[in-house]
């Protein structure tokens, strides 16, 4: 399943959509991949991200912007302790992999991102010319 979520702005409020239709396949060039669960929050200065990726190391993690959509991938590695072989195992995909369409209000330029204990957080700033601002009114 291919899935994509769409960070647009509307109003007030940021909209989360999830696109994609049952039955579609994955594109033969990616593994199989689970979707991380992601929490997003917005305040007036940009929009952060906490998305879930357990097992998930720095190096085997990719975090990219293609024009407007925000690309996260990783792999998570399951370490084996020797002289023990695997009889059942409950993660068949170690990837993770989700995308956003991105708001023309957000500054992409500036993404701060930094992983802890499986949890990638992304922040991504506001524009300036996005960013409240507040309006002296002069008494004549």
């Amino acid at each position: 399943m291919n899935d994509s979520t769409n960070l647009a702005r509307t109003g007030s409020s940021t909209q989360v959509g999830q696109a994609g239709r049952a039955g579609q396949t994955t594109p033969a060039a990616q593994p199989p991949a689970m979707t991380p669960a992601v929490d997003i929050f917005e305040n007036d200065a940009g929009i952060t991200l906490l998305a879930d990726m357990p097992g998930v190391s720095r190096e085997r993690l990719g975090v990219r912007v293609d024009g407007d959509n925000l690309v996260i991938e990783g792999s998570a590695e399951v370490k084996v302790p020797e002289k023990l072989d695997v009889m059942h195992s409950e993660i068949r995909h170690p990837n993770f992999r989700r995308s956003f369409t991105l708001s023309r209000e957000l500054d992409t330029t500036r993404i701060d991102a930094s992983l802890k204990d499986g949890v990638l957080r992304l922040h991504i700033p506001k524009a300036e010319e996005a960013r409240p601002r507040r309006i002296e009114v002069n008494v004549t």
